[in-house]
């Protein structure tokens, strides 16, 4: 009985592998149509940037790829990377010439890749045009900011800048005269992240804030009585 139920399963089990094999390179075949172009290589806060052309044409270990000039200065592993491929079903792979990896990223959302190298921290690949667009919207955040509550009070006055205050975050300064809450909170850092804007303090605490329809960051979770900020 047990043979007989192994010369029907194991033939079964291999239809269905195989069934599931052309699934799997159509998934890999897919993210590799898709990363043909220009994307932007960073340091998670922008600081460090480099512009990796991707291209279809095949390579001894991969498929070509073209590295800005300025890459080398900008991120120095870059200098080892001579191809790219796709491992498994979405790991996106820039290698060295011997198609060991230098480093490998995975999608968190779409069209935003990151990438892990030990001892340095996490890296992101995303499309060009969408970095260059994150960009503008950065230096549309820097300057004079207003906090105010719903009915419009305003409670602080502060200050985003460019100017870096560790490997993701810049500097943020409030002005005299805040609400105590506003005060005890006291951010020293900022950054945006995947649609917000976040507000640390020293100690690490986070007040996260999302663009609405009126052009103004609301305090998320939102509240009754919300938490703004508007640019002066």
């Amino acid at each position: 009985m047990t043979r007989r139920c192994s010369g029907i399963v194991l033939p079964a089990l291999l239809a269905l592998l195989a069934a599931a094999t052309p699934a799997r390179s159509q998934d890999a075949a897919t993210l590799k149509k898709e990363m043909i172009g220009q994307w932007e290589l960073s340091t998670t806060e922008r600081g460090k940037t480099c512009v990796v052309t991707l291209k279809a044409d095949s390579s001894p270990q991969g498929f070509k790829l073209e590295l800005e000039p300025g890459c080398g200065a900008a991120l120095p592993f870059t200098r080892d990377i001579t191809a790219w491929s796709i491992k498994g079903l979405d790991i996106v792979r820039l290698q060295d010439a011997a198609g060991q990896p230098v480093i490998d990223f995975t999608e968190v959302e779409s069209g935003i890749f990151e990438g892990l190298r030990q001892g340095e921290g996490i890296y992101i690949l995303q499309n060009l045009a969408a970095a260059r667009s994150l960009a503008k919207s950065m230096d549309q955040m820097i300057g004079d900011w207003s906090m105010v509550r719903g009915k419009g009070v305003v409670i602080c006055g502060l200050t985003l800048t460019n100017t870096e205050a560790d490997q993701d975050n810049f500097e943020v300064f409030l002005k005299p005269r805040c609400d105590p809450a506003v005060a005890a909170f006291a951010p020293t850092k900022w950054r945006l992240d995947r649609g917000q804007m976040i507000l640390m303090s020293a100690k690490g605490d986070i007040w996260q804030f999302e663009a609405d329809d009126n052009a103004q960051w609301r305090r998320v979770p939102d509240s009754a009585d919300p938490l703004i900020m508007l640019r002066q």
